[in-house]
């Protein structure tokens, strides 16, 4: 394998499968730096929530460098063709260091927009359809978009706002010639780290317990406090949505942490679906099953896999 061969190494794998120490290990033993494709941890002050684990980015005391993470404030509304143009500034950038490029996450719309070459325009804001929608119920909303386009990903109906945008994005694609740029070919070779699925679940249990007792509410109140809509929070789904809901006594704690368990394990399930998605659409996915014998050892198992993989990539 010659040094060469490949633009890029992707790693991905769901939530709480540890690609991001994954990532991070590799990338301090070959040279290289991190480009981050999670569509939530692009967001200033949205840490605990977005499961940033920056502390995985330093290695023997090193600091790998990583990129869009920390890139724009709460309450924007960050999307995939801005995603494609922020990669590509930074992807150039980290070549003309001469260094290798990992894009690690979980977003599966964001990888395979590089991966697959997505040509993707814009979608503007349209006031006039927004008002039509305003004030419609999810379920009607629901309906609305299914008649655009068959729905595979149910997240685009998580929130009313979620709902209204989608909409907006078919009804724009349905009745506008789109005339996109190219987006660059890059050759990847694309790493999966799995995990059986009773192992998965108890990670992604202990992990939001832990961020929980790290503050993970406080962060939410903070956000808030600082004048973030509670609407913007919401948008944003999982940790935010339930923990938004809770801080303005819309639920229970109960009620949060029960549903919040559910949702992040559907999610879970849901990357695992888009990975495999991805497979049969082309795109050659290495998996490195992670034994639950190993799972205790997961630090020293990363450590001697990316061992193995140095050696290939040199």
């Amino acid at each position: 394998m010659e040094k060469d061969n490949f633009d890029i190494i992707t790693i991905i794998g769901p939530t709480a499968s540890g690609k991001t120490a994954f990532a991070a290990k590799l990338a301090h033993m070959i040279d290289a730096e991190i480009i981050s494709a999670d569509s939530r941890q692009v967001y200033r002050k949205m840490d605990l929530g977005t499961g940033k684990d920056l502390e995985d980015y330093i290695v023997e005391g090193k600091h790998i460098r990583h990129h869009l993470i920390d890139i724009v404030e709460p309450g924007t509304k960050y999307n995939v063709y801005r995603f494609q143009h922020d990669f590509l500034k930074v992807y150039n950038e980290i070549k003309e260091r001469n260094h290798r490029v990992i894009v690690c996450g979980g977003s599966g719309l964001y990888l395979e927009s590089i991966l697959r070459e997505y040509r993707l325009n814009p979608v503007p804001q349209n006031p006039e359809l927004r008002t039509r929608l305003q004030g419609k119920s999810l379920k009607d909303l629901t309906e609305i978009l299914r008649s655009y386009k068959t729905l595979h990903n149910t997240t685009d109906v998580d929130t009313p706002a979620r709902a209204i945008r989608a909409i907006e994005i078919a009804d724009y694609s349905a009745h506008t010639s789109l005339q996109s740029s190219e987006f660059p070919h890059l050759n990847s070779l694309t790493l999966g780290i799995d995990i059986d699925r009773e192992t998965r679940r108890k990670r992604i249990s202990n992990r939001l317990f832990e961020r929980l007792n790290n503050g993970m509410i406080d962060e939410v109140r903070n956000l808030l406090n600082e004048g973030i809509c509670p609407e913007d929070l919401i948008y944003y789904g999982l940790e935010y949505k339930y923990l938004t809901l809770f801080v303005i006594g819309e639920i229970t704690y109960e009620d949060m942490i029960h549903k919040l368990e559910i949702a992040i394990h559907q999610f879970a399930k849901r990357q695992m679906t888009w990975f495999r998605g991805m497979e049969r659409r082309g795109i050659a996915i290495k998996w490195l099953p992670i034994p639950p014998s190993q799972i205790s050892k997961f630090p020293q198992y990363i450590q001697e896999f990316v061992l193995s993989l140095t050696k290939l990539l040199q």
